[in-house]
């Protein structure tokens, strides 16, 4: 049986953690038998998979929808973290709580949210309802708004005192694990140093506990989209849009089918 636990174990071993995030279900099945530690169902699916300008259009319906996909393609050989989506859970620990059960009951094993200051009764809410809780500081897209746009946090003293701050309260309010997002790397060194829970990067530098990446992301499947952070491994886009190329070619010339493609 999964536990988060393991990855405790995994990170006093001095092992890191490999997270990477998935939307449907024939992607999640090809990654069920590799050693990926966590898939997380993101609110990023509402831009990746539905063309929304920001994650603050995914909904608690559009995420359940996505877990439960990932959940099926998964089939429960890796944990499975489900985003609380905008406003989810800033309604009150009954609203909260009762998003959460939706995820978990469409295969999630627990929820990732952003920020900490004025829900904490939701945090510990969760966690004492029996959630495991992924916290997640930084650059937390949800409020991009409110930080300036989507760019590095913590550079200011005071700032990164915060987030040090946050972090230890988010651990101590019994959250299993916490993403740090673009942040410098030598706070999210120090954030790593002084919390006993899992640490997971992106563009956090090396010194957390483990990555995660937008899985479309380090795909490739948008050349255009360059962040510092991310690093491409593969060129799916070229190889889609050949294939489609390729695909159009073939019927125009009526060489596909061919004989040995057709029913006699």
């Amino acid at each position: 049986m999964l536990s988060f636990k393991t990855f405790n174990d995994k990170t006093l071993a001095g092992e890191k953690l490999t997270t990477v995030t998935c939307y449907d279900f024939w992607t999640a099945k090809l990654m069920k038998d590799l050693p990926i530690d966590m898939v997380l169902v993101g609110d990023s699916v509402a831009m990746v998979m539905h063309g929304f300008d920001s994650t603050i259009h995914a909904t608690v319906e559009m995420i359940e929808t996505h877990v439960a996909a990932v959940a099926r393609g998964l089939d429960g050989k890796i944990w499975l973290i489900a985003d609380m989506p905008f406003g989810s859970f800033r309604s009150g620990k009954t609203a909260a709580l009762e998003a959460a059960m939706k995820f978990l009951r469409a295969g999630a094993h627990s929820v990732k949210l952003e920020g900490i200051r004025g829900h904490e009764d939701v945090v510990e809410h969760l966690v004492q309802s029996g959630v495991p809780v992924m916290g997640h500081l930084g650059l937390t897209p949800q409020s991009h708004l409110t930080l300036g746009g989507h760019k590095v946090q913590g550079k200011a003293k005071d700032q990164a005192e915060m987030i040090l701050e946050d972090a230890l309260h988010l651990e101590k309010l019994g959250c299993f694990s916490i993403v740090l997002e673009c942040i410098p790397a030598k706070l999210a060194s120090k954030i790593a140093s002084e919390l006993k829970i899992p640490v997971i990067g992106i563009g956090a530098g090396v010194e957390v506990d483990g990555q995660i990446l937008v899985l479309q992301d380090l795909l490739g499947s948008n050349p255009d989209f360059k962040p510092k952070f991310l690093r491409p491994y593969a060129k799916i886009s070229s190889v889609i849009r050949e294939a489609l190329s390729s695909y159009q070619k073939d019927v125009s010339a009526k060489t596909f089918p061919n004989a040995e493609e057709s029913y006699l």
